[in-house]
């Protein structure tokens, strides 16, 4: 591991500094202006104002992620009570009764809109449920987490080691086949019940899907994390999620030294090489390197922040993002969704689905610091 505070005695401050903003500026948002307290569910998104956009939809992940970030490790007034309305908004607007699972979304009087079952979501809430109940250890928080594991691998999975991305309401197939976001937070939700408690069937499951994911998505020639199966046409890799990938990987005792391990590994210095410049992360690249999408994310900063933590000789790397992420993202109001190619901000609303990004790299930094 680096020895980031030794190495880079400043960086401790930039990261107090970076939390302290996160905490006082970020977080209070979704806890006033951006709470329907009639709903008890997030708006979707606040505008640079910090007033909601005009309602759409709600979606079941979204809630999810926001009930990660308040049952997460933040010291944050009122956090338990927040996270405890999350938790049953979860289930009384989003949960099929008929059919088990959770919808996709719902409208803005709160009727199911989308009711199809996707794989995203469903590892949301096996993920936001696992770090509720580590805080809680309430059992129906536990049978919820049991609930959502259990229709994952009754109806996602498939006979190849993947799951499919979309069901049906009915659980019935789409055709969909499987993509490589979902099941990476399939992942990382297998990662986060394992951290609370042991259970064999799902670390059974976490070591075949890093096995399917070895045998279908890498790329063989680089390493990298494609974004659908390797034998589809028209395929491409996204940097930010091959640093997500290396976090989730090279921190986990059970994953590191794997077969997947050793590829994202072998793929970071060209994932670095091509995806990032001028130490912006890009969107979207071809399987040779080429530039489809240089949209420089928030998420995409943050997670290449925290992989950064985790490679040894990286020390002044961190430091340098870190100061990235704080002087190109965030602003007294919150922080800056996007930029575009040339740098200029080209989307300023703030979704309620970032600061998981953010949470979760804090965190991860912090372990290191």
């Amino acid at each position: 591991m680096p020895d980031l505070r030794n190495a880079q005695p400043e960086l401790p401050a930039l990261l107090t500094d970076v939390q302290q903003h996160f905490a006082q500026r970020i977080v209070p948002l979704w806890q006033g202006a951006g709470w329907n307290a009639q709903m008890a569910l997030p708006f979707e998104a606040l505008s640079p104002e910090h007033q909601p956009l005009p309602v759409q939809r709600y979606r079941a992940m979204a809630c999810a992620r926001q009930l990660y970030l308040f049952a997460s490790r933040i010291e944050q007034p009122g956090a338990r009570e927040h996270a405890a309305a999350l938790f049953r908004s979860l289930q009384r607007h989003f949960h099929d009764a008929e059919h088990g699972g959770w919808f996709y979304s719902i409208d803005a009087q709160g009727a199911p809109l989308d009711r199809r079952k996707d794989l995203y979501t469903h590892a949301f809430i096996i993920f936001a449920c696992a770090h509720y109940w580590s805080r809680v250890r309430e059992p129906l928080v536990e049978s919820t987490l049991n609930a959502a594991l259990s229709v994952v691998s009754e109806h996602f999975s498939r006979d190849d080691g993947l799951y499919e991305a979309s069901l049906a309401e009915d659980w019935s197939s789409l055709d969909s086949g499987p993509l490589q976001n979902p099941l990476m937070h399939l992942a990382e939700a297998f990662l986060a019940t394992l951290s609370v408690r042991k259970d064999t069937a799902v670390q059974q499951a976490l070591e075949a899907l890093a096995e399917a994911m070895q045998a279908h998505f890498i790329d063989p020639e680089h390493g990298v994390m494609l974004e659908k199966p390797r034998t589809a046409v028209d395929n491409w890799f996204e940097p930010g999620h091959q640093f997500e990938w290396y976090y989730l990987l090279a921190s986990s005792p059970l994953l590191r030294g794997s077969a997947l391990h050793q590829s994202i590994e072998r793929a970071f210095g060209y994932a670095e090489q091509h995806g990032v410049m001028a130490g912006a992360v890009l969107a979207m690249l071809n399987t040779k390197g080429e530039v489809r999408d240089a949209t420089q994310r928030i998420w995409a900063q943050a997670e290449y922040l925290r992989a950064l933590a985790l490679r040894p000789g990286a020390e002044a790397k961190v430091l340098a993002q870190l100061k990235a992420l704080q002087a190109r993202f965030l602003h007294a109001g919150g922080w800056y969704e996007c930029r575009d190619a040339s740098g200029k901000v080209s989307r300023n609303d703030m979704p309620s689905t970032t600061p998981y990004h953010l949470a979760t790299c804090l965190e991860g930094l912090q372990l290191q610091v």
